[in-house]
């Protein structure tokens, strides 16, 4: 089965995606219902990174670098105040390792516990609430138990891609730094800057692999997993000889994906300012907020699953319960 369809559309999977958030979430409504698959939700989206500007509007005044007339900055300046940071952070470290390394230790044990911890809960939520997405229920210990198997198979698969994530980034992060203290130190500027857009653009082209591979995993790879009864890199040898066959197909997904997103972040945007931020501080607060944004989080499950499903009946999670989504 290499998953080859002759039509797959991005919006055909819209109409029954609606129909399932109608049918699970108001038909009727149930508030106990509400909380116990937002729980599942809000289990399933912890650790997930979250957007958020990152600022950086730097004072004014003289403590900034010079220009030239044309607007250019003074790359001798810059390699000067750069030849002095890292010469004062070298000193500083030198006298302080005493309880630098101690803290610097006890602190990355800490974040890695909750790193874990946040990974393996979220692994376990993401079975959870795909099983009360596709059953119609709402339902915490059984999910829970059923899936533990393919969660844990998960949860290494997470780890794994985490760890290669955490060492491209250092190798990256160090190899920019070594690159630009050595150029600072040479007085080599233009070399500084050079190597500082090559870590920047590095970057970028990690985190979009990265991005593919978290989303292909939720979106496809899990339901394949919950279809199968099978292991994380099982389901994904299964899903690359569909992905191999249809790129192009799945990168318009991406974007549609991306499109639909915006829709959503700007109707909430707007949301939050005709409040005067009010529905933004309610949205923030945790369970809460993923409780509020069910539909939302309802139909992202559910859209996902009917566009897998358009690669043959093997790719129906929705085989043996269909009738629930249908108009009442």
């Amino acid at each position: 089965m290499n998953g080859e369809s002759s039509y797959v559309s991005v919006v055909e999977p819209l109409t029954p995606a609606i129909e399932r958030v109608k049918t699970i979430l108001f038909r009727p409504f149930d508030l106990g219902k509400w909380f116990v698959i937002g729980f599942c939700a809000w289990l399933a989206e912890l650790g997930k990174p979250k957007g958020g500007g990152n600022g950086g509007g730097g004072g004014g005044g003289n403590g900034g670098p010079h220009f030239s007339f044309d607007g250019r900055p003074d790359l001798e300046e810059i390699t000067e105040r750069a030849r002095d940071f890292f010469a004062e952070a070298r000193m500083y470290v030198e006298q302080n390792m005493h309880w630098i390394v101690p803290v610097a230790i006890v602190g990355a044990v800490i974040m890695i516990i909750i790193w874990l911890l946040l990974m393996w809960l979220s692994s376990r939520g993401k079975f959870m609430f795909l099983h009360c997405v596709v059953e119609n229920k709402g339902e915490v210990g059984v999910p829970w138990n059923k899936y533990e198997r393919h969660a844990n198979s998960l949860f290494v698969f997470r780890i794994v891609v985490g760890l290669i994530n955490l060492v491209a980034v250092i190798v990256a992060v160090l190899a920019g730094m070594m690159l630009f203290a050595g150029a600072a130190m040479s007085g080599a500027g233009g070399v500084a800057v050079l190597g500082v857009v090559s870590v920047f653009v590095l970057m970028i082209a990690l985190g979009i692999v990265l991005f593919l591979i978290r989303k292909f995993t939720t979106d496809f790879v899990v339901p394949i997993m919950f279809l199968r009864t099978t292991s994380c890199s099982t389901a994904w040898r299964e899903f690359l000889a569909v992905l191999t066959v249809n790129s192009g197909r799945f990168i318009l997904y991406v974007l549609f994906q991306i499109a639909i997103w915006i829709v959503v972040m700007f109707l909430i945007v707007a949301l939050a300012c005709v409040t005067c931020c009010c529905a933004a501080c309610i949205l923030g607060i945790p369970f809460i907020g993923t409780v509020l944004l069910l539909p939302i989080l309802v139909f992202h499950r559910s859209y996902s699953l009917y566009y897998l499903r358009q690669y043959g009946p093997a790719f129906n999670v929705f085989d043996a319960t269909e009738q629930v989504v249908s108009p009442s």
